[in-house]
């Protein structure tokens, strides 16, 4: 099989690029791996193909919504491929938010049909019930309830309808913690562009075993799960994250790369079971949605010396990676002068600027906004004109991060815009001060945020979660600090909790960890 398709292959629709892929893979190789059970390459192509006839005969269209609520399985990696076989726009719902946010999703997007997980209850049978949407259970059992799996799958099967690179692929929500959520509309060719780019830079070559355990409606597992696709590889899938049985797995699957979030990495490293044993098989660890804190990737650094580190940047409204932080600058003369703190130059084929609050470019070093111009920006917000137009206006994507850039072209993500603290005039970066909380030895996990303050306006606030077995005084947070950053960016106030709240994605919620802080008050502070 050829480890790649030709330079225009990201004009491709997603189904003919994974077909082209897997072109000379043998029918009977292994695509899937789940619960124990494998399904072949050509039992993955004949059920999507199937599954394909039945949508069309239940009167999906080129451009129609089909949504999918259900945890990793499988079946899902089939839905990725039979929904644009179909024509359809694959939707991934959210299966951790409220039945609010959901339904608020469901009127936006107005999918036609809906893939629903076997163990879905009456609650969320009604979500899709109560819009005439056409429910499929994925399940082989006579509930009465919808459609079934078995019954798709034994359809007469199609051709793929062919959609092309600038067709409307899916429908990615992102946001709702502050306000309504929104759909980020991503093409065939964005998607597709941005998994062959990042596999041309390392990332699940040829026959890769990768291991897809964060959630298939995020954006990075969907890339994830993307990539493994058009290497002709192997996903070896898990419905949930637990740290031991991600270890297991890896070591009795043979997993050769994995997307995991630095939370997953963190509790994996902090349970008595673990064994850098069970990461013999592991060639690539893939790793994003939130900074890797010094510590913790010291730490699995030391307990898989023999693995490649991968930092991806960027976000769901970019297909999603914009820079790549590659091996050699985790090791070496760049480690030995801090780049390994990067997220990485920028992919071939997108620009990346640094601006001002007038979209202005910034001198090198000056921190500024991220924005991102290239073939996997979005095509926009789904039904919402205004919010797109502000977001990519003058062309370019609006990220909403701070950033700079070093000599090296190395990019450094300093916070989220909204998250940076005035203290007292000065600019604070949480992530900076995060990465010297986490060098303690006693902490496991910690978030840095902006509280209100009658001297300074705002505070440096540090939550911390400290290691199993150890205990650190708040004391010691602040005088560990003062040995590694200036006075002004270290904690004024720590608090310690038994955990930090997490978002699907394995980023902290700091709107949660704020508002107790913020309530009936402004953050507008200078």
């Amino acid at each position: 099989m050829a480890d790649g398709l030709n330079a225009g292959g990201a004009e491709l629709g997603y189904v003919r690029a994974v077909c082209e892929a897997a072109r000379g893979r043998p029918a009977g190789a292994i695509a899937s791996v789940y619960a124990g059970q494998s399904t072949t390459w050509g039992g993955v192509f004949d059920r999507a193909a199937r599954i394909a006839g039945a949508l069309q005969g239940m009167g999906v269209n080129p451009g129609d919504r089909v949504a999918v609520f259900s945890a990793n399985s499988d079946k899902y990696m089939q839905l990725y491929l039979a929904i644009p076989w179909a024509g359809g726009v694959i939707v991934p719902m959210n299966v951790r938010w409220s039945l609010a946010e959901n339904g608020y999703a469901l009127d936006d997007c107005t999918p036609k049909v809906a893939f629903v997980s076997a163990d879905a209850d009456a609650a969320i049978l009604a979500l899709f019930e109560q819009r005439g949407i056409s429910v499929v259970r994925l399940s082989d059992a006579a509930d009465g309830a919808g459609a079934l799996w078995s019954a798709l799958v034994s359809h007469d099967p199609i051709e793929d309808v062919g959609r092309s690179g600038g067709d409307l692929f899916g429908i990615f929500y992102t946001g709702g913690t502050t306000g309504r959520s929104k759909g980020v509309m991503l093409s065939h060719a964005g998607v597709v562009g941005n998994s062959m780019t990042m596999r041309r830079l390392g990332l699940s070559p040829s026959s890769a075993r990768k291991l897809i355990v964060a959630p298939l409606f995020h954006m990075a597992a969907a890339a994830a799960l993307t990539m493994t696709l058009l290497a002709g590889g192997t996903a070896v899938i898990m419905p949930s994250f637990d740290p031991v049985g991600v270890l297991d797995v890896i070591a009795d699957t043979g997993v050769s790369d994995a997307l995991l979030m630095p939370t997953m990495i963190q509790m994996m490293l902090n349970v008595p079971e673990f064994d850098g044993a069970k990461l013999s098989n592991l060639r690539r660890i893939m790793y994003g949605a939130s900074p890797m804190q010094e510590a913790t990737l010291d730490r699995i650094m030391a307990a898989a010396p023999h693995v490649d580190f991968y930092q991806c940047y960027g976000m769901t409204e970019l297909s999603p990676t914009a820079t790549m932080l590659l091996p050699d600058f985790h090791r070496g003369v760049h480690r030995e002068e801090g780049r390994h703190r990067g997220a990485g130059t920028v992919i071939p084929g997108t620009e990346v600027r640094i601006v001002d609050e007038n979209d202005r470019a910034v001198p090198v070093g000056e921190v500024g906004e991220i924005v991102v111009r290239g073939p996997g920006v979005m095509l926009g917000y789904w039904n919402k004109p205004e919010l797109t137009a502000a977001a990519l206006r003058g062309g370019w994507m609006h990220t909403g991060d701070g950033g700079r850039f070093d000599e090296h072209g190395v990019l450094y993500v300093v916070d989220r815009i909204k998250d940076m603290i005035v203290s007292g005039g000065e600019n604070v970066y949480s992530a900076e001060v995060e990465s010297a909380i986490t060098l303690h030895p006693a902490v496991a996990q910690c978030a840095v945020i902006g509280v209100p303050d009658e001297r300074w306006g705002e505070r440096v606030h540090a939550v911390v979660v400290a290691r199993p077995g150890h205990t650190v005084s708040a004391e010691e947070i602040v005088n560990h600090c003062r040995s590694l950053i200036a006075d002004y960016k270290c904690p004024r106030s720590v608090e310690f909790n038994p955990a930090l709240p997490l978002s699907p994605a394995g980023k902290v919620l700091k709107t949660e960890l704020r508002a107790p802080h913020w309530a009936g008050r402004s953050r507008n502070v200078s």
